[in-house]
């Protein structure tokens, strides 16, 4: 795969003869196999939790300070870093981004404490960090003027790589222990073989072209008040998602032990579900805001799962698995969206306007995570669905996003 993708990077620098941008999928398909790798990684972090909470005897408090203390160093970092790689490109950042990974899964593997999980979520949410805003950016570059298509490319790769993660917990981590997690310092090898060779042609790439593709004009002159009034109705769209999200994925294993007295693997199964649901929606998505808008997808996606969400507290087993998948398809189909909706807006910005999605939605994830660990302590896990399946009744504001689109 390295090989291959490398003799196709030489061609395509080569320049277009009709003078219109080609998609790059090969390229696109090598960022999205290593966004698979990425997340996979980082997603079983959440994976083990159950194995993690009986080792050190945790609270769900101290659970969702895991995934807070993951997500915020991504939330942080990550609009400060698009910001930066905006004026200063570092092609071989996505390379350095996957080292912090490494070291984090290697100490997460062999953590003899609480304190030393934190650091190994502190340091893979670094390296996530990094990742997103700059590989974000070199998918819109090989776009070829399909900017949805290609983020969702991108995107589903992650979403893939997440959805894997249970599988893997269920199947390798929780019947060999913890320490079974350093075989994953393989993935992160091969995928910082492979984002060496994408940030070999982006390097070249940039110099002759990047300018041009990413400082394009949107269709549509919007003023810079109706900007900012956008981008605020956008962040509350993404902490409807992904508070939601994090309550699945923090949560659900036990909210399915707990209610349905099922096993920790068939718990990590029905989680899986949702988490395809996810990676289909998310290949979907892109594709079906280059055809009928950003907007409308927008609309659909957030408020759609609606009487899906009210559901799921008051069925039974067999329906939980259905309405995960269908909230999980749903749902996800909207960040793609969201995102290229947000470069056009404020077009030149692609690598702040990457970073502060990416980040903000890592943030409001682990933010949430600690909020819903709470109130789980507090009123017990079953509350903590009753009151999330209200959450997505905000797409409603979709509606005051601006039309930018013809």
């Amino acid at each position: 795969m390295v090989k291959e993708f490398a003799a196709d990077s030489e061609a395509l620098v080569a320049p277009v003869p009709t003078g219109v941008e080609q998609m790059r999928f090969k390229l696109l398909g090598a960022l999205s196999l290593s966004h698979f790798l990425n997340d996979m990684m980082q997603s079983l972090i959440v994976a083990i939790y159950p194995l993690l909470k009986g080792e050190f005897h945790l609270s769900f408090v101290q659970i969702g300070t895991i995934t807070l203390t993951y997500q915020a160093c991504a939330s942080l970092l990550q609009p400060l870093i698009g910001m930066y790689t905006d004026k200063h490109p570092k092609p071989y950042s996505l390379s350095l981004g996957m080292c912090f990974t490494l070291i984090g899964i290697v100490t997460l593997a062999f953590a003899p404490s609480y304190g030393s999980v934190l650091a190994a979520a502190a340091l893979i949410g670094a390296g996530s960090a990094i990742f997103h805003p700059e590989s974000s950016r070199i998918a819109r570059l090989a776009s070829g003027g399909r900017h949805g298509l290609a983020q969702s490319i991108f995107q589903v790769g992650g979403n893939a790589g997440s959805a894997m993660g249970p599988l893997l917990a269920a199947w390798l981590i929780i019947p060999q222990g913890q320490s079974s997690l350093a075989w994953f310092a393989i993935a992160a090898l091969i995928a910082i073989a492979v984002l060496a060779r994408v940030g070999a042609w982006y390097k070249r790439q940039h110099i002759e072209r990047a300018s041009k593709v990413l400082h394009a004009p949107v269709r549509r002159a919007v003023s810079a008040s109706r900007v900012r009034w956008s981008i605020v109705v956008l962040v509350l769209l993404i902490f409807s998602k992904y508070f939601y999200v994090a309550s699945i994925t923090s949560y659900f294993s036990f909210y399915l032990i707990e209610k349905f007295h099922v096993s920790v693997r068939s718990a990590q199964l029905h989680l899986f579900v949702f988490l395809l649901g996810m990676a289909l929606g998310t290949l979907f998505g892109g594709p079906l805001s280059d055809r009928i808008g950003r907007k409308r997808v927008i609309w659909v996606s957030i408020l759609g799962i609606a009487p899906f969400t009210l559901l799921l507290p008051h069925v039974d087993l067999m329906w939980v698995g259905i309405l995960t998948f269908i909230i999980g398809l749903i749902l996800s189909s909207a960040f793609s969206a969201i995102v290229v909706f947000a470069q056009e807006l404020m077009p030149g910005n692609v690598g702040a306007v990457s970073g502060l999605f990416f980040g903000f939605a890592f943030g409001i994830g682990g933010i949430g995570a600690a909020v819903l660990g709470g109130l789980a302590d507090q009123h017990g896990i079953e509350y903590v669905y009753r009151l999330c399946a209200y959450l997505p009744l905000l797409g409603m504001v979709a509606a005051l996003l601006p039309e930018i689109e013809n």
